[in-house]
């Protein structure tokens, strides 16, 4: 589906609301905020001052810290740099800040769609979802979240109050810092959810908890443009320089909080879990070990780019909307140009993509993360714990693949250079996927839809926790999602669980998001999962053992991503 510069306009404006702007963590009734009485911390180059006391939760909570100079100018598409010394006054984090926002305009339509299918509706067309992209044509540019700003670069730190007091004891306490998914073209630090209820769950069993930290990094253009000419005078991959420069600040900085930067735990989302696994490859694992020791990688997702060609492509379609020719002359723009430009490019992404993500650059990123795994070439030390859902293929995937024809061109388009390679083409679509709809082949699809969401599925999220599990020789722990649908996402609301809402509705889900929570906090803490009054959770081992978290129980299965197809994929034969 094409849609013109004019008409993709109206359906972003729609799109802004997918993004929920999200408050400071603990701003309620039950927060102070009188600034007499909230802590100060000196971090050398500033002195910031807690933005509230949540007095139900217990918990402090640094608001906007910035953790590198503003990324403007001269310093736009390239590496973060240390912020300057300003000690001139103490720093509240009183504003607000995210990093400019894209959303491509196919999530309308499956937005629309994905409920019908789920409901047995399996044969679509364009003209069924006319009158939603017509009415979408008229607009204009979404509205910008009051938060926008290119000087983004900012975190969280969120403190229970006993942790805090107790920093100077010489004992620190285990951190969790987040990093938060949205196809690499949007969110930001708060948006996932509050952290409130996984700090709760951290304490439990006479535990002293752990501090949460949460950072912004650049989206879009800003921090994923790349290619060989973009690279003669700019970094790719400048959003995992801007998460390892917060990592960085984390090591450095969180004992003056009460934490150990000796127990940190990165953990993420889908683009936040696929940050993860480059960052746990950084380097091919030449460089030094990784600013943290432990991951929790939850259904991490990246589209593989390995073609020179398709980075060119997609950085000088950047510079054509901004109507310049060099990334120098892009530097001097004012920033609503370049937001503009990213919100259209983004905004026209072919369905299921969102053009802007991590790239083999031969630096940060020496080859596919799937590929340094096998290598060998990564960080050995860490502590691996994974996710994924059942289905995390169907929100990427068109409505529109009905036959052959379109299942090949799906490949085609989220494999590039597979089109030099007509029998590695020939294999995927007739051997590992093949078009039998019996429900016997992969994820057990029955029609051309299901194929596709299961070739998604693994190629893009799920095969990346099979890497990361036999990479660290089967000694992880891993979870398989499995609530009904089990779409893309859907375990974010139990991660961040605090108390019965929309997406969390019931005893019986509550229950899976406490053993979440649960899982998740005490492995930071400790290193292993379990703790006491949860279903036992295995290791992954030589069988393939995952922890299936379902309203029905939680309990042990083989994982489905310990397949051939997965085995295949990770040799990257399309490259």
């Amino acid at each position: 589906m094409k849609m013109q510069h004019t008409g993709v306009l109206g359906a972003l404006a729609a799109l802004s609301t997918l993004v929920a702007a999200q408050g400071s963590y603990g701003s309620s009734s039950n927060s102070s905020s009188s600034s007499g009485s909230l802590p100060i911390v000196d971090l050398g180059y500033e002195l910031h001052q807690a933005a509230l006391y949540n007095s139900t939760g217990g918990f402090y909570n640094f608001s906007n810290i910035r953790y590198a100079a503003p990324p403007l100018g001269e310093n736009r598409f390239t590496v973060p740099k240390a912020p300057a010394v300003n000690r001139s006054s103490v720093q509240t984090g009183s504003q607000g800040r995210i990093c400019p926002q894209a959303n491509p305009a196919w999530l309308l339509i499956a937005g629309a769609y994905i409920p019908q299918y789920l409901a047995g509706k399996t044969n679509f067309t364009e003209a069924e979802f006319a009158n939603l992209t017509s009415s979408a044509s008229s607009g204009g540019l979404p509205a910008q979240d009051p938060r926008t700003t290119e000087d983004c670069l900012f975190l969280d730190v969120v403190v229970p109050e006993q942790i805090f007091n107790s920093r100077d004891s010489g004992y620190g306490a285990p951190v969790l810092v987040w990093i938060y998914g949205g196809g690499y073209t949007a969110g930001s630090k708060s948006d996932s959810g509050n952290p409130a209820g996984l700090l709760a769950r951290s304490e439990n069993n006479n535990s002293t908890g752990v501090i949460y930290v949460s950072m912004n990094y650049r989206l879009g253009a800003f921090g994923w443009l790349s290619g060989p000419t973009f690279q003669a005078n700019g970094t790719a991959n400048a959003g995992l320089y801007d998460q390892r420069f917060a990592l960085e600040w984390v090591q450095a900085n969180i004992a003056k909080f009460g934490g150990d930067p000796n127990r940190v735990t990165v953990f993420g989302e889908s683009a936040g879990g696929g940050s993860i696994m480059h960052q746990i490859t950084a380097y091919g694992g030449l460089n030094g070990s990784a600013p943290f020791q432990q991951a929790v990688t939850q259904s991490p997702g990246f589209q593989p780019i390995v073609s020179n060609q398709q980075k060119e492509q997609i950085f000088n379609g950047y510079l054509s909307l901004l109507n310049v020719s060099t990334i120098e002359q892009a530097r001097q723009l004012p920033s609503s140009a370049l937001i503009t430009a990213n919100i259209i490019q983004v905004g026209l992404t072919a369905y299921g993509g969102f053009t802007y993500g991590p790239v083999v650059d031969g630096d940060f990123v020496p080859a596919l993360p799937g590929e340094l795994l096998a290598r060998g070439q990564f960080d050995k030390s860490l502590r691996v714990m994974v996710g994924h859902n059942a289905d995390e293929g169907l929100l990427f995937t068109s409505p529109f693949i009905q036959n052959n024809s379109d299942y090949a061109a799906l490949i085609a388009e989220e494999l590039p250079t597979i089109r030099a390679w007509p029998a590695v083409l020939d294999y995927v679509v007739n051997t590992l996927y093949p078009p039998i709809f019996d429900g016997s082949q992969a994820m057990g699809y029955r029609n051309q839809i299901g194929r596709a969401a299961a070739t998604v599925s693994e190629l893009i999220f799920t095969c990346n926790t099979f890497y990361l599990d036999e990479a660290y020789n089967n000694n992880t722990y891993s979870y398989f999602f499995s609530i009904f649908p089990a779409l893309h996402g859907m375990d974010i609301p139990y991660t961040y669980y605090n108390g019965l809402g929309s997406s969390v509705t019931n005893a019986a889900e509550a229950n899976v998001a406490i053993a979440l929570q649960e899982y998740i906090t005490h492995f930071a803490e400790t290193g292993n999962p379990n703790e006491q009054g949860v279903p036992y959770f295995r290791m992954y081992g030589q069988n393939a053992t995952v922890q299936d978290l379902n309203i029905t129980g939680l309990s042990q299965i083989r994982d489905p991503t310990a397949n051939a197809r997965c085995d295949f994929w990770q040799k990257a034969l399309y490259a």
